[in-house]
């Protein structure tokens, strides 16, 4: 049974619901008589070591639900990635502070860091319970038909598109905007989602699952453009050659790395800028434009999907659930059920911890695109009311005076 005090954190890149993640345990574990206080750590697991908590028992269920409607991690959140020392350090403040449950609402490394402190818990015979919740844009997540986060960053993207198609339609050209996703396209892939009409953009989308050729690539675009006099391209920031090196480490004659030690993709706008110099000097395309999306994808306002923000909510309260029911250590799974709707189970840590999640052959095209399966896939996770282009019609006055 759920009982003493629980804790709660916010770990990797923030989302636009998963405050809403954070409300659904606060309010939820409020409902045990036998909780004590449920804490929140500021700036995740780094927020642990310090022992720098907040005391949501305080908060009023008014406030929380006006957090819980605010996109990004208001808690703070944290890209450290705790080693086996880290982790022991986090399970003595656990300790220290009586902390019988620990939900962390996180990505693939935030979920390997739970499994970590789950078994040093178990080595200890501290008697601690860790449940992860799902939370990512990249949808990246192995055994869950989507995570929380993806559907409003989908949302942006596809709204995003969907006005860039019409910039590139009125004035013409070409125009490449890089998505995040270092190796799942499932973010990039929503761009198709953009399209209402025949020749809408994007006309051209990649992902990391395809192998990129920059040959290709120039070929792909002067094809689009000399059909339609114009391109819109969408580009996963981890596109990369058949040996695995990223694209960017072949175009730039410098490449930065992030604290990982990771080649950093599109944080700097560099592999978008890289490829329009492409397609300037090797095809001769004179008005070409290139983005890069970046944080813009995460939290934005406006364009949160009320279905990411529903299930949001639901992987929380369900986390607070599975913990009282006495299942151990594991994660909150999302899967569909029929055309739309969803079921939660709870799953080992070891099924999700550490894994990445690809988008299946069966999403993709088998040229620059993806396939009817993806949008039927991605759609309903939209949510409602989604803005929709319109035309005018064709109809043409005749020249008169060139005959």
């Amino acid at each position: 049974m759920l009982k003493g005090k629980v804790l709660v954190a916010q770990g990797g890149g923030p989302t636009a619901v998963i405050n809403q993640s954070l409300v659904g345990v606060a309010l939820e574990a409020r409902r045990f008589g036998a909780v004590e206080r449920v804490y929140g750590a500021r700036h995740g697991v780094r927020g642990i070591v310090n022992e720098d908590f907040l005391d949501l028992s305080q908060e009023t269920p008014e406030n929380l639900e006006r957090v819980a409607a605010t996109p990004c991690a208001t808690l703070g959140s944290t890209r450290d990635k705790p080693d086996l020392q880290y982790c022991q350090n986090i399970l003595k403040v656990f300790q220290a502070h009586g902390i019988g449950t620990f939900f962390y609402i996180g990505g693939n490394d935030s979920s390997d860091t739970l499994r970590i402190v789950s078994e040093e818990a178990k080595k200890a015979k501290y008697p601690l319970t860790c449940i992860h919740i799902p939370k990512t844009i990249d949808n990246d997540l192995m055994v869950n038909d989507h995570t929380p986060g993806f559907p409003s960053a989908a949302r942006f993207v596809a709204c995003a598109f969907a006005g860039l198609n019409l910039d590139v339609e009125a004035l013409r050209g070409v125009y490449v905007a890089v998505v995040m996703g270092r190796h799942a396209g499932f973010l990039t892939a929503a761009s198709a989602l953009a399209r209402k009409y025949p020749d809408d953009g994007p006309h051209l989308i990649y992902v990391p699952e395809r192998t990129f050729s920059v040959d290709s690539f120039l070929s792909d675009v002067k094809r689009v453009n000399d059909r339609l006099g114009r391109c819109v391209i969408a580009v996963s920031e981890g596109v990369h050659e058949a040996d695995g090196t990223p694209i960017i480490s072949k175009l730039a004659s410098k490449v930065e790395r992030d604290a990982h030690g990771n080649v950093q993709l599109s944080g700097t706008g560099a592999l978008a800028d890289l490829l329009t110099e492409e397609i300037k000097n090797k095809l001769g395309i004179k008005r070409v434009r290139g983005d890069t999306f970046g944080y813009l994808q995460r939290s934005f306002m406006g364009v949160v999907s009320d279905v990411d923000q529903r299930e949001a909510r639901e992987v929380g309260e369900k986390a607070v659930q599975f913990a009282n029911y006495g299942n151990g250590d594991g994660t909150v799974t999302i899967h569909r059920i029929g055309n739309y709707a969803v079921s939660y189970k709870f799953t080992a840590l070891t099924e999700v911890a550490g894994k990445t999640k690809v988008m299946d052959a069966s999403l993709l095209a088998d040229g620059p695109d993806v396939s009817d399966a993806f949008l039927a896939y991605a759609r309903p996770l939209l949510g409602s009311g989604m803005p929709e282009p319109y035309r005018l019609a064709p109809n043409q006055v005749p020249k008169v005076l060139a005959k």
